[in-house]
């Protein structure tokens, strides 16, 4: 009996504990989309009343369009070759059968234990060793790096769940290894793919820190929305942005969440 109520009791508090670093948390981002329709620009209670104005603001904003072009292109093209990156990388993990896919595979999983800031120092020596500098292309190899552990596990975990014997009776039945993972593998995996794209598309979209030490004359949004935070009187044009961001970033991530969820349910209700 005693033993019952201490655990009723340890339930409570973790539950307490749980519901405490959640409004740690998240309370200071719903407070963005809270201001950013206040009408005051100083961002504190009591509310000053309901404007939309600080939206208005971000339409016919040339720097802001700039930044928010710049921020489309790399994360497009980061996105695409972090998720062809990891879908080789991950595939060979699991098939290649050699000690050197899975040391490259444990390689491309590393940044994400990395600091950021060493990570952007690091490519910021890198890339002015090799000639290129702080630019765009330098921005998207760096974004890639950032992006590929998170590629490595969709693509992995997916690929992992498709029966071997699928793969197996394609090889039976003649296809070459390339033949069956282009024919056979990949469009098993296709919403894993389109997963991994969404999800390093964000990580690119919202990077900071590699952008700080790797950016040239064209910023990206987020080094715009840092610029802008040294003047007070654009903050709530910030938060509109930042809520904005939050909310397509919200869609992204969960109909990113939605297609690997799918496809791993798919490959568990056909098992062969």
């Amino acid at each position: 009996m005693s033993a019952r109520i201490d655990t009723n009791a340890g339930g409570r508090w973790l539950g307490l504990y749980v519901l405490g670093y959640l409004v740690f948390l998240y309370l200071p981002v719903l407070l963005i989309p809270l201001f950013s329709f206040n009408n005051s620009i100083q961002a504190a209670f009591p509310l000053q009343g309901f404007t939309l104005d600080w939206y208005r603001t971000l339409y016919g904003n040339p720097a802001l369009s700039g930044a928010l072009a710049n921020s489309l292109i790399i994360g497009v093209i980061a996105a695409s070759g972090a998720t062809l990156c990891g879908i080789t990388v991950s595939y060979m993990d699991l098939y290649g059968r050699s000690p050197l896919a899975a040391t490259i595979s444990a390689v491309a999983r590393l940044p994400i234990l990395i600091p950021g800031v060493i990570v952007g120092i690091s490519l910021l020596i890198l890339v002015n060793l090799i000639g290129l500098g702080p630019s765009r292309i330098s921005i998207v190899l760096g974004h890639i790096l950032v992006a590929l552990p998170t590629t490595v596990v969709v693509m992995r975990s997916r690929f992992a769940a498709i029966p071997k014997t699928i793969r197996e009776a394609a090889l039976d039945l003649g296809a070459s290894d390339w033949t069956t993972f282009r024919r056979v593998m990949l469009p098993l995996s296709l919403p894993a793919v389109l997963s991994a794209f969404m999800l390093s598309f964000l990580i690119s979209f919202d990077e900071f820190i590699v952008v700080f030490f790797l950016a040239g004359t064209e910023p990206t949004l987020p080094l715009y929305i840092w610029s802008q935070l040294r003047f007070p009187r654009s903050l709530p044009t910030v938060m509109a942005l930042g809520t904005v961001i939050l909310c397509v970033s919200f869609i992204i991530a969960g109909s990113a969440e939605i297609l690997r969820h799918r496809g791993l349910g798919a490959a568990r209700r056909n098992p062969a």
